[in-house]
């Protein structure tokens, strides 16, 4: 067969093709990849497979570069219609400099220069959120093994993993990191570590023999072996199947990079909100400069209209939100870190408060990724197991009483044998219990420990002198130990303790042997009664299979027990004729427990209008256990399994979602299909992960979450936040704080929205009532978008939370931004101060234009500068809460707030009675009874807003 036609499939997301091995042969594995499996491909094989299939390696896609993501930033409507400002504005600058109209030491093209700067500044800001570099591929780079063992032209020999093509016979050992997807010629006792692409930390136990169906899920698949997983013990000899991005790794790239990132619920509104402000200000400019232009009865006051419309422009913009809003965002970070959460992507911190679905990992992430005995049976005895993690203290229940172990002779023998058939150790680290070794035999240490039986003290009573190491095929594990003296002097039933002697005639030797209960029983001829033992009838066989059954249906994983004395040590490679005639102990059930917080986690999130799901890689039974018991699904709720879900089109799926809360056995583009389904069911998706498998789905959710612990950067890199302690529950309190940020923002968004409505008809006002003149310049009103608006905005993003803020389901991510009464409430508060405004403007025009020595009649416009700064810190202060009138709250439950409005009242008074300042920004010298009269004015706006929270109050409505 030549390498043209190799039947190696292309990669595809959906999955088809990805277990073309396995209803082959081996041979004729082989025979289809014109491969031989003693000598290898041919130097000339090579070349040509490396030339159709290029080299073992991952692909990137080509993205924007740093200039095309720089432009794209100036493609914002509000910074186009603020470009367009400055450059009128420098044109009629430059025209007024040729005139001569500039006066002495005023500074030409101040307002251009400033409007420039705070462009370019949000243009900035953008780009270096937007080049956060998307590193998960070059994570995924890392991953590939750089030296592999191939035999190429019938020699050993050890090339880069790059090199390999379909058809090389790779050489596999412990320690190794796997360089390419394979189907197993032969194997030795490999177990193989697949956590990065099925999730579960367990190491898997591969068999070469197995011919598997073609739909079996991809931590089933024993026969086969993965790129970027790593051989954890024995050798194998493999086949090679796939290379580059035709592998399981290279599937999990394609789909990644084939994930778009959708802008979030934040940037959309921001984009609608942009939109409605250029519209708006574009309409209005149109009315003012028709309007007065049919007032004046043509075109001659052409330039002071020019002037009041680019004023309008300016006043419009909200020139300071975007930094607001950043900063908010980071504020909430910080606070987020505090509960474990790390932010990654600054808008995910207001999109926690939109989800309505979180896709959690059951390892780990719901449960304390710590196996925990949590039944023991014995001499037709259930013992229930209390305790948490690896600390070796609980109570034996039977019946629900506690009982002492000491009392069912039983228990002690198969305790006995958990400790001393184990290679685990259980040690303190800083306070905390923990385990080396494998967390299966680091439960059976700990819950020996809890009955009194430290592994230490009986690896001395009875020290191990051989073995018979786990093998998949056998699914047990043997040690033979020597029984010793407790005392000096001679050996003496009598001397050996009670535990032991019950096991024991004379024998000198005992073998302990776990592993599958079905296979373990099936070895033994008697069983242990607690102080002896007899024949193991069929009755007793059918009630052990039985609790083995009633186990394994409540999602614990079962292991059987059973030991026997030797009179002398069997010799190596003799398990099969040694573990024969065993005597019966009992079976143990261990869980990976439940994290005690998450149930009041998952009630809080339901309170909230949060459905959580559970999607994971372990079997279905132990999945089901757990989600009951945290309270995601109920009794009789259905498990989807990944090989139903192969068989499901995306249409059969999404009619599934909203149905089933448990998924199980699923595979990297089953839980990519989940979260894609749920989005079209118009549900916003949180997904959490921490394996390479998660990558894309973490990339597809509207919120990534990967684990700190035990994710891998990969997962990491594919985020929008990454979970610090690996907990369901911090999810949950991030989600709170993302929807107190969400709040924050739109009060912010109403205190400067409302108070640039107001500017904007006070602007539009000043040419139709026939003042002569601009009374506010662009720089003022830069001025008042910066800091007036920017620093109470910015004191309101860090407003304590509201009491129901965790007791009212999700806003939807696709309202506007102007939705429950918010754009009302800015239009109708514009409306207000412009009111206001505009009767004070009216009397400070007629009031100044009587001559007073050394007042220069043209402050009147800095009288309405000042009342607009000053009403904004009413404003401010009123705005805090939306029903609360601001006597019931407390004033130092926010003293940013009360800070701000000092701050920026202060700093108003520098504009104008600081004469260098003022000459800068164009204002006036007021006498202290106009300022009186501004203050007077200014306060106006507070009572009013204070009025309308007790009319709200009074016909029984909410404001908003």
């Amino acid at each position: 067969m030549s390498a043209n036609s190799l039947p190696v499939p292309e990669a595809s997301p959906s999955g088809e093709n990805t277990n073309v091995c396995h209803s082959w042969e081996v041979n004729k594995a082989l025979d289809l990849l014109d491969s031989n499996a003693d000598s290898g491909l041919t130097s000339q094989d090579v070349q040509q497979r490396l030339e159709k299939y290029g080299d073992n390696e991952l692909e990137e896609n080509d993205g924007r570069s740093s200039w095309e993501i720089l432009l794209d930033q100036f493609k914002n409507i509000m910074l186009l219609m603020l470009i367009g400002v400055a450059l009128i504005s420098g044109f009629l600058d430059l025209i007024a400099w040729q005139a001569g109209e500039f006066k002495a030491g005023e500074v030409p093209f101040k307002d251009t220069i400033a409007i420039m700067a705070i462009v370019i500044l949000n243009g900035i800001l953008g780009y270096v959120q937007e080049t956060r570099a998307e590193q998960a591929l070059a994570a995924l780079k890392k991953m590939t093994s750089p030296l592999v063992r191939v035999i190429r032209n019938g020699k050993l020999t050890e090339l880069a993993a790059k090199e390999l093509v379909p058809g090389d016979v790779m050489l596999l050992e412990a320690g190794m990191q796997i360089a390419a997807d394979g189907r197993l010629i032969e194997q030795s006792n490999l177990q193989v570590r697949e956590s990065a692409l099925t999730g579960e930390a367990e190491a898997v136990s591969k068999q070469a023999n197995l011919i598997l169906p073609e739909d079996t899920s991809l931590g089933d698949r024993l026969n086969l072996v993965f790129q970027g997983t790593e051989v954890v013990q024995g050798r194998a000899k493999v086949l090679v199947t796939h290379t580059g991005m035709r592998t399981e790794l290279g599937k999990i790239a394609t789909m990644l990079q084939s994930v778009e990132n959708e802008p979030t619920p934040l940037q959309q509104r921001m984009t609608q909100l942009g939109n409605v402000l250029v519209t708006g200000s574009l309409v209005l400019v149109a009315i003012v400069v028709v309007g007065g232009t049919i007032q004046a009865r043509g075109f001659g006051n052409i330039r002071e209209l020019l002037e009041v419309s680019l004023s309008m422009a300016v006043a419009v913009v909200p020139e300071g939100l975007p930094a607001v809003i950043t900063v908010t965002l980071a504020l909430g970070t910080q606070r987020m870190v505090r509960h474990n959460a790390l932010i990654r992507k600054l808008p995910a911190v207001e999109t926690l408060g939109s989800v309505t679905t979180i896709c959690s990992d059951k390892t780990g992430t719901l449960t304390q990724n710590k196996m925990v005995v949590q039944s023991v049976y014995a001499n037709n005895h259930v013992f229930r197991v209390t305790g948490e993690g690896y600390t070796p203290t609980g109570d034996f229940l039977l019946d629900s009483q506690e009982v002492s172990v000491e009392d069912y002779p039983e228990i002690p023998a198969l305790l006995v044998a958990s400790a001393v058939c184990n290679d685990a150790v259980l040690q303190k680290e800083k306070g905390e219990w923990a385990i080396l070794g494998d967390p299966t035999e680091g439960a059976l240490v700990t819950v020996a420990g809890k009955a009194g039986i430290e592994k230490d003290q009986w690896n001395s009573k009875l020290p191990r002198i051989g073995e018979f190491p786990f093998d998949s095929e056998r699914k047990r594990m043997s040690v033979i130990c020597q029984v010793e003296e407790v005392t000096t002097g001679e050996a003496s039933l009598t001397a050996v303790d009670p535990v032991i002697a019950g096991l024991i005639e004379s024998e000198p030797y005992l073998m302990f042997t776990k592993g599958s209960p079905e296979l373990t029983l099936a070895r033994c001829t008697q069983i242990h009664l607690g102080n002896n033992s007899a024949p193991l009838s069929d009755e007793q066989r059918q009630q052990v299979l039985a609790e083995n059954n009633q186990m394994a249906s409540q999602g614990l994983r079962v292991l059987g027990f059973a030991y026997k004395p030797l009179l002398e040590i069997p010799p190596e490679g003799s398990d099969e004729t040694s573990e024969v005639n065993l005597v019966w102990l009992g079976l143990i059930g261990m869980l990976d427990a439940p994290r005690p917080e998450v149930r009041v986690a998952v009630q809080e999130s339901r309170n909230a209008g949060i459905r959580p799901i559970m999607i994971t890689g372990d079997h279905q039974l132990t999945a089901r256990a757990i989600a009951i018991d945290l309270g995601i699904a109920q009794e009789g709720d259905r498990v989807l399994t990944g090989q139903e879900l192969q068989h499901m089109t995306d249409e059969e799926l999404e009619q599934q979602v909203d149905l089933v809360s448990i998924y199980a056995r699923v595979s990297p583009e089953h839980k990519l299909r989940i979260v894609q389904a749920l989005q079209r069911r118009g549900r916003f998706v949180a997904m959490t992960g921490d394996g390479v498998n998660d990558a894309p789905a973490l990339k597809q959710a509207d919120i990534g979450i990967a684990m700190g612990i035990t994710g891998t950067d990969v997962s990491k890199e594919a985020s929008d936040m990454v979970l610090l302690d690996d907990n369901f529950a911090t999810i949950v309190a991030a989600t709170k704080e993302g929807r107190v940020v969400y709040t924050n923002i739109r009060r912010f968004i109403k205190y400067i929205l409302g108070s640039n409505v107001g500017e904007v008809l006070t602007i539009a006002s000043a040419p139709l009532l026939g003042l002569g003149g601009v009374p506010l310049t662009p720089l003022q009103i830069l001025w008042m978008n910066l800091v007036t608006d920017g620093l109470p905005a910015l004191a309101l993003a860090v407003e304590p939370p509201e009491p129901d803020v965790m007791k009212r389901p999700p806003f939807s991510p696709r309202e506007s931004i102007f939705a429950r009464g918010l754009g009302s409430y800015i239009i109708r508060i514009g409306i207000v101060f412009a009111i206001i405004t505009i009767i004070l403007m009216l009397w400070a025009f007629n009031h100044c234009k009587i001559p007073v020595e050394g007042l220069d009649p043209e402050r009147w416009k800095t009288m309405v500068f000042t009342s607009l700064c000053l009403a904004q810190m009413g404003h401010a202060i009123a705005i805090r809460s939306n029903n609360k009138l601001t006597i019931e709250m407390n004033p130092f439950s926010n003293m940013f707030v009360l800070g701000a409005v000092v701050v920026t009242t202060m700093l108003q008074m520098i504009l104008i009675y600081v004469p260098p300042i003022r000459a800068f920004f164009g204002t006036h010298w007021l006498p202290p009874s106009e300022l009186a009269i501004c203050f007077g004015f200014s306060a106006l706006m507070f009572v009013w807003i204070e009025m309308e929270k007790l009319f709200f109050r009074l016909i029984g409505k909410k404001s908003v």
